[in-house]
This record gives structure tokens, C-alpha cells and sequence, in this order.
């Protein structure tokens, strides 16, 4: 095929030997396969700022470290500079969590290298060779279900112990290969101590994958699993080896702030309309 022009650097320097085919694009980037050697990999391109459709990047960007104070003043000013930092701060965001994981025993594909904004890491593949299915293209038995599940949430447990939350997490996020699932597409990952909506994003995540997983094994609805490893981690008690149970208890006795915002605003809002109805009632 025509060599895509994001990955004729990679060539000229040697990185990869030739472009093999398209695998997939999407709102983040376009991922191609290979040929690096006698190997076969993937090529992960991402797409400029101007060209995303993803529009909640302020969101996921929140708590994210950013090397250098002079970038981070830039960043918060939102400068011409500002925003060019924020892009390749962005596009750097998977390739340091890919690394990172890979470390902590997570599931998700070897990288190789980062080189002129293309991501190179391992081709995930099935029991042909072939490239791998996405959780979401698959029948389950209930057996099959559960076991993926189980493996599922040691992932997610695995990032929060690293302090990340992957932010995007579905069936179609997830490749099958021979060995299991393989946990893909880091880019808008979370901090889950520094990010103030972490925790709505972690049981996202978990309630993503207990739904799928759900259809053929209906006894996952019933667990808890999001609940009670964020628990956990807010209490300093989460561990890579934590058994869960998937059973949780909310504590009642906690304040409910939203509700409490609610109830002031409602306040408010009648405050202002009695106060009309006496100023109409003077003028009348």
C-alpha cells in the first residue's frame, strides 16, 4: 500500500521496513500494521488537535503531569506554545502508561518505541496469527464470561495501584488473543488521585465491562466490584494481590455534596421568584 505520510519518517530512519495494511481509525488515530525485520507490528498515528472529534479533553487532562514549569505556566495560559504542549503532552499520555503497565504485570501490548509522534508496539494476534478480535466482536460461553471478567477487573486493579484509570474502558478496548484479554488505547487515561471525576470514570469503566460480560453470564450485574476497589484505594488499602469479593455496602452516613448543591440551588431559585412576586405585588 502508499506509505501514509505520518509514517515515511519511520521509514527513512529504518524504524519500520514497510507498510503493510491498515487495522483500524479512529477519533484518536489511525493504527497500521508493519513490517519492522522479520517482525510484525503496529504503527500507531495519531491525529492532530484539528482533526479529533474526541471534545472532553479538559476533562481527562485534569491532574495530568506536564514535564517543566515553563510548560505547565503555558498550558494554563493556553498560549500558541500552551497549546502545542498540551498536543504533545496528549500524544506522549499512551506511550508512558503503555511503558508504565507493562512494568506492573498489566495486560496490554509491548511498545517498542515512540518516534515522530508514531507510537510502534506489538501487533496483539490470535491463535492464527492473525490480528486479534475486539472483546465486543466475540460469543462468550458463560465460563468464557467470568473468566474474562475476573481477569478484567485485575487489570483495572492493577492500573489504580499504578494511580491510573483508563477513562474509556469498553468491550471494544479490549483485544482477545490466546492467553486472554489485552487491555488497548491508553491515550485519555486519568490520574486517580489528582483527577476530581476519577472515581465516576473507574465505575464507568468496571459497569462498561460488567454489562458486556453480563449477557452471558447474568451474575456479574450483581457485583460490585468499581465500588469496592475505589473504596479501597481512597482508604490507602488497595494492593495489586487484593482479593475482592464484588460485594460492597455504601456508607450512608456520607455527605451527599450533589444533593446538597441541589437542595441550595433549589433554595435559591425560590427565594428569587417569591422576591419577584413581592416586587409585582408593590408595583401593583
Amino acid at each position: 500500500m502508499k506509505t501514509p505520510q505520518g509514517l515515511q519518517a519511520l521509514i527513512d530512519d529504518g524504524v519500520i521496513d514497510e507498510v503493510l495494511r491498515p487495522l483500524k481509525s479512529g477519533k484518536e488515530a489511525a493504527v497500521y500494521v508493519v513490517r519492522s525485520g522479520d517482525e510484525v507490528r503496529c504503527a500507531k498515528v495519531y491525529k492532530d488537535m484539528a482533526q479529533r472529534s474526541f471534545q472532553q479533553r479538559v476533562q481527562y487532562q485534569e491532574g495530568r503531569k506536564v514535564r517543566g514549569s515553563r510548560e505547565a505556566r503555558a498550558i494554563g495560559k493556553a498560549s500558541k506554545y500552551g497549546r502545542k504542549q498540551q498536543e504533545v503532552a496528549w500524544k506522549n499520555t499512551e506511550v508512558d502508561a503503555l511503558y508504565q503497565l507493562r512494568v506492573a504485570g498489566m495486560r496490554v501490548p509491548e511498545p517498542y518505541g515512540y518516534f515522530h509522534g508514531v507510537l510502534v508496539m506489538e501487533l496483539v494476534t490470535d491463535a492464527e496469527g492473525f490480528s486479534a478480535p475486539r472483546l465486543g466482536e466475540i460469543e462468550l460461553s458463560a465460563e468464557q464470561a467470568r473468566e474474562y471478567h475476573r481477569v478484567l477487573v485485575r487489570q483495572v486493579v492493577l492500573m489504580l495501584c499504578c494511580g491510573l484509570i483508563h477513562g474509556d474502558l469498553s468491550a471494544y478496548n479490549v483485544l482477545v488473543g490466546p492467553d486472554g484479554p489485552v487491555v488497548i488505547d491508553f491515550p485519555q487515561v486519568v490520574s486517580a488521585a489528582g483527577n476530581n471525576a476519577a472515581r465516576t470514570m473507574l465505575l464507568r469503566d468496571v459497569n462498561n465491562l460488567t454489562a458486556h460480560l453480563g449477557r452471558w453470564a447474568p451474575e456479574l450485574l450483581d457485583t460490585w466490584y468499581g465500588e469496592e476497589m475505589w473504596a479501597l484505594f481512597q482508604a490507602g488499602e488497595l494492593r495489586p494481590d487484593t482479593e475482592l469479593t464484588g460485594e460492597f455496602t455504601p456508607d450512608e452516613t456520607e455527605v451527599d455534596l450533589d444533593s446538597i448543591r441541589q437542595s441550595i440551588n433549589d433554595a435559591r431559585e425560590e427565594m428569587l421568584i417569591r422576591q419577584q412576586g413581592r416586587e409585582a405585588a408593590e408595583q401593583d
